[in-house]
Order: C-alpha cells, then sequence, then structure tokens
C-alpha cells in the first residue's frame, strides 16, 4: 500500500480528470470555480515551463500589492489543484482495497477445499502399500554398502611399499595411489574409515614422500641425463597430471643445479689454496668466494667450471631432444595434451635464454673476481680460448652473441692489455736502446708465417687450446660442420683440452751467420769472373729487389760479368735485412694479432697497439739515424709532408718528451703521461762519425732496410686486421697504412742523405773550381782538375761501398738512393761553383760544359743510374749565361730551383758581354722581388 502513496504519485491532473472528481462531496463549488480561474496553457503539456510564462507576463512596472495579491491567487490555484490530486489518489486506493478484500475470500475457499480432498487421498492409500516400497529402497541401499565394503577391504600399504622400495615403479606407485586416493575420498563418509585415521594419516604420509622422491629423481637429470630415468618421470608426472607443474620444477632445478655446480667447484679450489685456514668459505657468497682463487689455479679452476656447465647445458639440450622426439612419436593426442606440450615447448625454448644468461652470470663473476693484469703472455691467452670456446657453446646452445661474456672478458682484457703493451713498449725503448743494428741471420725463404706467433693465420677455428680427443684425421672436416653438442653429446667434453707446448717446437727460420750454408759464406767474397766456389743456390736464382719475384732462367756466368760495381745485390744471399730487435716487434704483433683474433670485441684497442709498435721502431730509427737541421737548407725536399705529419704525430702522441727536460708541464698532464714512452738514445757501440765505415752504413742499412721490411709485413697482413676491425674504425686502419706504414720507405733518402753529405769532400771541389780562370779566350780542350778529384771521390766512394756491402747486403733501392744523393749534392755544389765565378766568357762556359759532360761521362761507368739526377740542374744553370735580356728574365722567374745569389751572379757576370746596366737593373729588381715573399 505504501507504493500507492498519493504524496509520492501525486501529478498535476488535466482539466477532464478534474472535471471527473466534481461529483467528489469536497466543497464542490469554491474548487470548481478556482480550477475554472487557470489558464488553459497549463494544462497543454508536461514540459510546460509555468515560471518562464509568469515572468513573461508581468508587466514593465511591477508594483509590489499587485504582486502579493497575484501571488495570493496563484497559490489558492495550487492548493485546490492539489487538493484535487488527494482526493483522486485516495479514491484509487480505496477501489483497491475492495479487490483485495474480494480475492481474499476466495483464496479462503479454495484452501477449505484442498484440504479436503487431501484428507481423502490419504485416507485412499494403505500403509502396506507404503512399506512395500521402504524394503525395496532399503534393500538397494544395502547392495550397495557391501560393494563399498569389498572395495574398502583392498585398501592397503603393502602394494604400494613394494612398488616403490623393490621396483621403483613411480607411475605404477602413482596409478596404485591415484586409485587409494579416489575410493578413499569416495567413501570417507563412513565410521571405519574415518576410525582408522592413522592408517590413512600413514598412507597420505607414503602420497607426499613419492611426490618428493619424484622432484628428487626430476632433479637428478639436470647434471646427468638419463633417457630411461626421464622418461618414468615425465610418465608418473603426467598420471599425476602435472606435466607442467613439473616443467616449472624442472627449470628450478636448472638454476639450481648450475649455483650448486659452480660454488661446488670454486669452493673445492679455494679450500685446496688456502690450506689449514680457517676462514669459513662455505658461508661466502659465490661472488666473494672467486676473488680467492689463486693466480696459479685460475686456469685449471676456469676448466672444471666450463666442464662443469657444459654438462649441465649438455643435459638441458638432451632434454629438449627427448620431448621433440616423444612429440613426433605421439602425434596422435588429445586437446588437453596438446595444451600441455604446447606449453613445455614454449617453456623449454623461453628456458634456454634463461639458463645461458645464468651460466654467463656466473662466469662473468669468475672472470671479474680476479685481476689478470699480471698474467702471464700464454695463460692470458688460455683464458681467452677457453671462453671463446665457452661463447660458441653459447651461441650453438641459444644464439646468443654473448653480450655479458663479451663485455667482462673484454674489460679484463683491456685492462690486461693496457699494461700489457706498456711493458712492451717499454721493452722495446730497452731494445733499441741495446741495439747494435746487426744483421739477424735469417733464411732467405723467411717470411712470418714461419713464426709460431702467427700459426693461428693458417689454420680455420684453430685456437692455441684444442680438443684432445680431435685429431687430424680425415673426419675433421666433418666434425667442424657439426655443432659441438652433436659431438659430444655422447661422450667427451668441449672442454677437455690440452695446452700446445710452444717452446718444445722449433723454429726453422735463422741461418748460419746469416748464410744458407758454409760453402756460401766462402763464396760471397769471390770474383763474378769464377763461378766455380759459388754454391748452386746462389747460381740458380736471385731475387729482384724491386719486384719481389725470382726469375725463372738462371743467371749466368756472362750475365754476372755484365753487373756493373755498383750492383750490391749478389753480394750476398737475398735474406730479409732485420735485427733481432724487428723480429721481436714481428713477435709481439703476431701476439696481439692472435688475442685480438680470439676477442673480437678488443680489435680497435690492440691494432691501435699495434700501430704504437710500428710507429716507435720507426720514430727511433728517424731518431737514431735520420735526424738532421741540416735538411730544409739542402733544398732537396728529403722529408715529404706526409712523414713531417706522421713524425709530429708520434711525437705528440707517443714520445714523452717530458723525460727529456724539454718544454716540462708543456705536453699534458701525469695520466697522459702515462700513455707515452721516453724517446731512445741511439747505443754508445753505434759509431756513426767514422768516415772509413761511410759514416756507419751498415748499421744505417740495417736500421733502414729492418724498418722497411717490417712494413712490408705490415702491408701483408692487412687484409686480416680488416676483416676484423668495426666497420666504424676502418678509417683509422686505412690512415695508417696510407700515412705510417707507407712512408717507411721514404725515410731512405733522409738517412743515407747523411752519409752521401759527408762520403765526399764538396768542399774541397768549390776550393779548386775557385782557382779555375773561367774569363779565357781560347776554346780549351782538357778539362780542369777538380773534375779528376770529384771523379776519384767517387771511385773511392764506389770502392768503400763494396766494403761495406762485405758486412751487409745493399739492395738496390739503397744503392740507388745512395748514388742519387751523392750526384744530386755534386751537381749543386758544381752549380753554387759556377756562381762563384766573378767574370765568365763565352769560352769560360764552353769549358764549363766540358768539364761537366767529362763528368758525366766518367760518372756512367760508376753507377747503374738512369738519368743521371739534376744533370738538366747544371745543363740550364750553364746555358742560361747565352740568353738576351727578355729571355733571362723570363728565365729568373720561371727557374725557382736556383738560389738569389746564384741567379744574381748569372746577371753579374753577363754585364758587359750582352746585358747593358740598365738590364742589369731590371733584373735583379725581378729576383728581388721572387725573394720578398720569403723574407
Amino acid at each position: 500500500m505504501a507504493d500507492l502513496s498519493p504524496v509520492e504519485n501525486l501529478r498535476i491532473p488535466s482539466k477532464e480528470e478534474l472535471r471527473e472528481l466534481r461529483e467528489l462531496p469536497i466543497d464542490p463549488q469554491a474548487e470548481q470555480e478556482i480550477i475554472d480561474s487557470i489558464e488553459e496553457v497549463y494544462f497543454s503539456s508536461d514540459s510546460f515551463d509555468m515560471v518562464q510564462h509568469e515572468l513573461e507576463k508581468l508587466p514593465p512596472e511591477l508594483n509590489l500589492q499587485e504582486l502579493e495579491e497575484y501571488r495570493d491567487t496563484l497559490k489558492k490555484q495550487q492548493d485546490a489543484v492539489s487538493h484535487l490530486g488527494h482526493t483522486h489518489a485516495r479514491a484509487r486506493e480505496l477501489e483497491r482495497v475492495t479487490a483485495l478484500q474480494t480475492n481474499l475470500q476466495l483464496a479462503a475457499v479454495i484452501c477449505t477445499n484442498a484440504r479436503r480432498q487431501l484428507r481423502v487421498s490419504k485416507e485412499g492409500f494403505t500403509e502396506a502399500s507404503l512399506g512395500l516400497l521402504a524394503n525395496q529402497r532399503r534393500r538397494q541401499l544395502l547392495t550397495g554398502l557391501l560393494k563399498s565394503l569389498r572395495t574398502i577391504k583392498t585398501l592397503t600399504l603393502n602394494e604400494l611399499s613394494a612398488l616403490l622400495t623393490q621396483e621403483e615403479d613411480y607411475p605404477g606407485a602413482i596409478q596404485l595411489c591415484l586409485e587409494c586416493q579416489k575410493a578413499a575420498s569416495t567413501f570417507k563418509h563412513y565410521s571405519c574409515i574415518r576410525y582408522s585415521n592413522n592408517r590413512w594419516i600413514l598412507w597420505f604420509n607414503w602420497v607426499q614422500w613419492e611426490k618428493e622422491q619424484l622432484d628428487v629423481a626430476l632433479s637428478k637429470t639436470c647434471k646427468h641425463f638419463d633417457i630411461l630415468h626421464y622418461t618414468k618421470v615425465q610418465l608418473a608426472y603426467s598420471l599425476l597430471d602435472k606435466t607442467q607443474t613439473a616443467m616449472d620444477q624442472l627449470h628450478m632445478h636448472f638454476t639450481q643445479a648450475i649455483h650448486n655446480t659452480v660454488f661446488q667447484v670454486v669452493l673445492g679450489y679455494v679450500e685446496l689454496c688456502a690450506g689449514n685456514a680457517d676462514t669459513k668459505f662455505q658461508k661466502m657468497q659465490y661472488k666473494d668466494l672467486c676473488t680467492h682463487i689463486t693466480p696459479d689455479s685460475y686456469i685449471p679452476c676456469l676448466m672444471d667450471l666450463c666442464k662443469a656447465l657444459w654438462e649441465v647445458m649438455l643435459s638441458y639440450y638432451r632434454t629438449m631432444q627427448w620431448h621433440e622426439e616423444h612429440d613426433k612419436q605421439d602425434a596422435a593426442a588429445s586437446d588437453e595434451v596438446m595444451v600441455d606440450r604446447s606449453y613445455v615447448k614454449k617453456k623449454l625454448e623461453h628456458g634456454l635464454t634463461r639458463i645461458w644468461q645464468d651460466v654467463q652470470l656466473k662466469v662473468k663473476s669468475y672472470i671479474l673476481g680476479t685481476d689478470m693484469s699480471n698474467f702471464k703472455y700464454d695463460d692470458f691467452i688460455v683464458v681467452l680460448d677457453v671462453i671463446s670456446r665457452l661463447m660458441q657453446v653459447g651461441e650453438e646452445f641459444c644464439g646468443s652473441k654473448s653480450e655479458v661474456l663479451q663485455e667482462s672478458v673484454k674489460r679484463q682484457s683491456v685492462n690486461y692489455f693496457k699494461n700489457y703493451h706498456r711493458a712492451r713498449l717499454e721493452e722495446l725503448r730497452m731494445f733499441l736502446e741495446n741495439e747494435t743494428w746487426e744483421l739477424c741471420p735469417v733464411k732467405s725463404n723467411f717470411n712470418i708465417a714461419q713464426l709460431h706467433e702467427f700459426k693461428f693465420m693458417g689454420q680455420c677455428h684453430s685456437p692455441s687450446i684444442s680438443p684432445s680427443r680431435q685429431s687430424a684425421s680425415s673426419s675433421v672436416p666433418l666434425q667442424e660442420e657439426r655443432s659441438l653438442f652433436q659431438q659430444f653429446l655422447q661422450d667427451g667434453n668441449p672442454f677437455e683440452m690440452h695446452i700446445e707446448h710452444k717452446e718444445e717446437e722449433t723454429e726453422d727460420v735463422l741461418a748460419s751467420n746469416g748464410y744458407e750454408s758454409d760453402e756460401m759464406e766462402k763464396s760471397v767474397y769471390q770474383d763474378y769472373d769464377s763461378d766455380s766456389d759459388v754454391p748452386d743456390e746462389l747460381k740458380q736464382d736471385y731475387i729482384d729487389e724491386q719486384t719481389g719475384d725470382a726469375p725463372q732462367n738462371r743467371v749466368s756466368k756472362e750475365s754476372q760479368r755484365g753487373k756493373k760495381k755498383s750492383d750490391y745485390n749478389l753480394s750476398k744471399a737475398n735474406a730479409p735485412i732485420l735485427t733481432n730487435t724487428t723480429l721481436n716487434v714481428i713477435r709481439l704483433v703476431g701476439k696481439y694479432m692472435q688475442m685480438m683474433n680470439i676477442l673480437k670485441p678488443i680489435a680497435f684497442d690492440v691494432i691501435h697497439c699495434v700501430s704504437q709498435l710500428f710507429d716507435y721502431y720507426l720514430y727511433a730509427v728517424y731518431t737514431f739515424f735520420g735526424r738532421n737541421d741540416m735538411y730544409e737548407s739542402s733544398g732537396l725536399g728529403l722529408i715529404s709532408s706526409r712523414l713531417r705529419t706522421t713524425l709530429n704525430r708520434i711525437q705528440e702522441n707517443l714520445i714523452d718528451m717530458d723525460s727529456l727536460g724539454e718544454n716540462s708541464g708543456v705536453h699534458g698532464s701525469a695520466e697522459d703521461r702515462k700513455e707515452k714512452v721516453p724517446s731512445p738514445h741511439l747505443s754508445q757501440l753505434v759509431v756513426l762519425t767514422n768516415s772509413g765505415t761511410l759514416y756507419g752504413l751498415a748499421q744505417r742499412v740495417v736500421a733502414t732496410e729492418s724498418l722497411v721490411f717490417l712494413a712490408e709485413q705490415f702491408e701483408s697482413l692487412q687484409s686480416h686486421l680488416d676483416t676484423v676491425m668495426p666497420a666504424a674504425k676502418k678509417p683509422f686502419l686505412q690512415q695508417f697504412y696510407s700515412q705510417t706504414v707507407s712512408t717507411a720507405g721514404e725515410l731512405r733518402k733522409p738517412i743515407y742523405w747523411i752519409v752521401a753529405a759527408k762520403a765526399i769532400d764538396y768542399e774541397q771541389m768549390l776550393l779548386l773550381m775557385a782557382g779555375v780562370k773561367w774569363d779565357i779566350k781560347e776554346i780549351m780542350s782538357q778539362h780542369n782538375v777538380y773534375v779528376d778529384v770529384l771523379l776519384k771521390e767517387f771511385e773511392q766512394f764506389n770502392k768503400r761501398l763494396s766494403d761495406v756491402s762485405k758486412q751487409v747486403r745493399i739492395p738496390l733501392p739503397v744503392s740507388n738512393v745512395l748514388w742519387e744523393h751523392c750526384i744530386r749534392l755534386a751537381n749543386r755544389t758544381l752549380v753554387e761553383g759556377y756562381s762563384n765565378v766573378k767574370k765568365c766568357s763565352n769560352e769560360g762556359r764552353a769549358l764549363m760544359q766540358l768539364d761537366f759532360q767529362q763528368f758525366l761521362m766518367k760518372l756512367e761507368k760508376l753507377t747503374d743510374l738512369r738519368p743521371i739526377p739534376d744533370k738538366e740542374f747544371v745543363e740550364t744553370y750553364i746555358k742560361a749565361y747565352y740568353l738576351t735580356e727578355n729571355d733571362m728574365e723570363q728565365f729568373i722567374k720561371n727557374h725557382r730551383e736556383y738560389s738569389m745569389k746564384q741567379l744574381a751572379n748569372l746577371v753579374n757576370v753577363c754585364l758587359g758581354s750582352h746585358i747593358n746596366k740598365k738590364a742589369r737593373q731590371k733584373l735583379l729588381a725581378a729576383i728581388d722581388d721572387i725573394d720578398r715573399p720569403k723574407r
């Protein structure tokens, strides 16, 4: 009734409804008048806005009294409407109450009739009929009870115990447990089951114990996988419908196996090395335990660590294989089984990365736990080899690039290599300062591939540590095509390796005293006319120093006789010219490259250090034999801009100038100086001032040509270095070869120029030329004495050069550079002598040409060098005497190679013959204009 409350359901009735209520006995006349006074618009619709309507009716000027009267009228209308609404609701409610009363009376009649009929039905059935039905129901219950009691009687633990203890049949035991568990759950409402509580507690303990045993059995497969054992365990879990749970547990066991394995291996070595120390290592964290590994036990422990981790990863690999084969054999499976298989497959695939990540982290802690900066080089290479093999395992295991291992090994390698390289640079400085620049005797066929340090370049994936089980049989190529997991699936271990003992191997690279045989040593000084004592090897072939090729035809006696005396190539067998220091640098490069080949991430650091070895050697050779302040004044362009830039760069970046006391504090901080090496000093045993030895020519040849040989070896390594160099750093390698290695041959000019400048007395020639009278009136047919003196100097130089060649082979490029320097200096001395002439006639100029032609004719018999250097330099200067005024002016502008003094003298000598004073002033002014920018 509360739902029909007029208050809650109050609404404004329509006019028709109000008219229907007129007959209600509630002062109808007064209410009717009020209702009739209401405007029709109020009954138009429910959405009518009464407020807006009344506001619009307000007059422009408001009167308070009228507004109050109008308000009272509206209120009366509202009260009338409200009263009529409540009256309407009460009338409707009264009608509903009346209808309800009628329905209740009808219901009472129906109930009375129903009870009467039920009583009649009850009296119509007999108690005998209901009793028969009750007995039948009781019989059925007793039959079911008898069946249940027989089932309960079979619940016994004897068979379960036999399956677990005697047969170790986990699937059978699980099957029996499931049946017992189902029966106990079905009949748990019987009192006999409840009263045997202790017995069933024991049974449930057996079930729990069996699950624990299954978990233990599952964990055993993580270290040593057995197919039969794993098959039983998986079948048992499938009976328990816990295949997915088993896979989750298996991954937990693998993670635990990795931790326990590495901890036990490292702990064993730590306790072994600690002896009777009281330190409780077992309570340490694995990371802290790794810091207690001694350097002596580091490599054996690393080997065992990798072996143990390999067994774990191999077990995981074989686990995946088992599931793949099992899925293929049982292809027709239910949807539920397929869901489990899909879960297992995804879990195993995801677990590959997780397992390898755990392995990386454990090995990383071990690698970074020890400072390897003081390890021997061979030991460090062994460590890199082992880690490299482990990263190969990781790549085959899950396709990982082993970023964690690479970063940790890179940190150790950079740290180690930094200290190692610093020590090697200091060692190289010591070698250079004690080097006497004597020839190191090596065979003529020597090349770097014969050195042990470069053996790795001729092998494909053959590190210095190789598997002991791998032999050099025909099956090796087949093994290389197979993965490590395929090779060692059933037996062996990729980390069961042996270290090659390099010190027991011999290198067949040294010759006897620099000769291939004693007979050759006796024959090298024999005259070319007789080849009876010349060894067959020397008669067969010789190496062309310019091309490096061996001629196919035998060198005949006639061809040897035809050789000029300036050809010193056949004075000894053409073995490479190098020193002990050169050989040491080459070996160092081999070691650096071996490290770089194993660990690609530090390739740039290693190549940078390799470049520093070459830089320091080049700088030392230049400092010892080529530094001279007279280069620039010579005007010969002995040092190219590229070579000068290279030397300045080396001095700035590598040489510690502060150690020499030069510009102290200017060359960088102490930290920067750690990366630099003091400039080397030439050994006091090397004498470069003795004219009898051509000012140490033998030592200069050995030093310079050993540098050239070293550059050639670097050129042969460029392709290999380029393959391991990171792409972003390849411009550095290209610049190193184009700006540094290629400049090695350019050092010949400044180094041999010092010999050429001192070997011949050019000052004496200038004095002799100054005593010659050039303003003669007759054409002479005899040359001057200074030409003979100069030629005698060249003959003496040739003889001393031959003497030096008995100590060390002088290659053809060296001979050519020496002769070129001497001839160039002689020609420039001639021009200088001619420029000192005060007076000269046309006949005098003809005598100059005669002298120079005589010099050239005799000189060509002493040397094979063609064309004669600076020949045009002299001839052009002599012929310039005949030029007219205009031609002379053009000559001065075009020939900047002559000095201002030489040009001025040329003008002064021509004065009075065919150049007047005015022209002379003009020409001298032109010379001054050319010289002004230089000042």
